[in-house]
């Protein structure tokens, strides 16, 4: 059963607020019940139709590996009681997204298409192709908006903001960096190439931990690792797992979540596409079967339940 949005009623629960594509409800101002919905966005704009089994792919995908990479950074998982449900604490939220890049690819390539040399305060050489694997990776910061667009700050910028204090920057820095190290590890035992990547951090008890989801379609790309080298020296299309498909799609539709611009059409056969491409990646990258699990709404709300009495 696919889910566009959630409307539980849970014990202690003070707020709810529906982003993008989670539903997140705080409990006793403690902790973080985060649904993951079979919304889709691009350009910040939340696209129309749902996606099966998106919602499952990314909380499990999100799960694992926030599991995975424990040893490299504290984050704020407690639980996931549902296949789509992740139980956390709740942190104070860091203004500022952790956007790590490998590659000159998405974003960046269209940067740096444009004329522009600068990305985030870091300066970028001459000649390089889009999807060229960049000397050493570089982290470009956005602003976290609320609602809209995100935007590219440096971290000069962040600090003369006061955004976030020096000291808990330069930790998110390490351990951006630290967690891309591995993610990139864990990629290529699976014949994938983690391109770009970004974190989100908050801070608990005064200290910097991961919070939302890392290393899913929806904050990171892949590309194929055998075929890459071959196929940058040609010029061709690089093969990947990520969520870029869906903006290159709108783009040669005419949409980039611009002021006027409508949503094309998404057709059954495209939506099929999409899912079948988000199940493709969770098995690719963890080497695992995707099994899809159908639980409807109510439950889905028992489960959050038994989750939070375990707490």
């Amino acid at each position: 059963m696919s889910i566009q949005s959630t409307d539980f009623i849970l014990p202690g629960a003070t707020s709810v607020y529906h982003g993008k594509v989670r539903d997140v409800y705080t409990i006793n101002d403690t902790y973080l019940v985060m649904v993951a919905s079979d919304r889709i966005s691009a350009f910040d704009v939340i696209l129309p139709r749902i996606i099966p089994f998106k919602g499952q792919v990314l909380n499990q995908l999100a799960a694992y590996f926030l599991n995975a990479t424990l040893d490299v950074v504290p984050n704020w998982l407690i639980s996931t009681p549902d296949s789509r449900v992740a139980i956390g604490y709740k942190c104070e939220p860091v203004k500022v997204e952790m956007v790590i890049r490998g590659y000159m690819s998405g974003h960046a390539a269209r940067e740096y298409s444009a004329g522009r040399r600068v990305i985030c305060g870091v300066a970028l050489p001459e000649g390089l192709k889009e999807n060229d694997k960049f000397p050493e990776p570089i982290i470009t910061p956005t602003t976290k908006a609320a609602a809209g667009h995100d935007e590219d700050i440096s971290r000069e910028e962040i600090l003369r903001q006061g955004l976030v204090s020096e000291s808990h920057y330069l930790q998110m820095e390490d351990y951006t960096r630290q967690l891309f190290a591995r993610g990139t590890e864990m990629a290529a035992k699976q014949g994938l190439i983690l391109v770009d990547t970004k974190y989100e951090f908050g801070l608990l008890d005064g200290k910097v931990v991961l919070m939302d989801e890392i290393h899913t379609p929806d904050s990171s790309r892949y590309f194929y690792l055998t075929g890459y080298a071959e196929r940058q020296e040609v010029g061709e299309h690089q093969q990947q797992l990520s969520k870029e498909f869906v903006r290159e799609w709108l783009i040669a539709n005419h949409f980039m979540g611009k002021e006027g611009q409508v949503v094309p059409e998404m057709s059954d056969e495209w939506i099929k596409t999409i899912s079948d491409r988000y199940i493709e990646l969770y098995e690719h990258v963890t080497g695992m079967k995707f099994v899809p699990v159908s639980n409807n709404a109510a439950v889905i709300e028992k489960n959050i339940l038994n989750g939070l009495a375990a707490l």
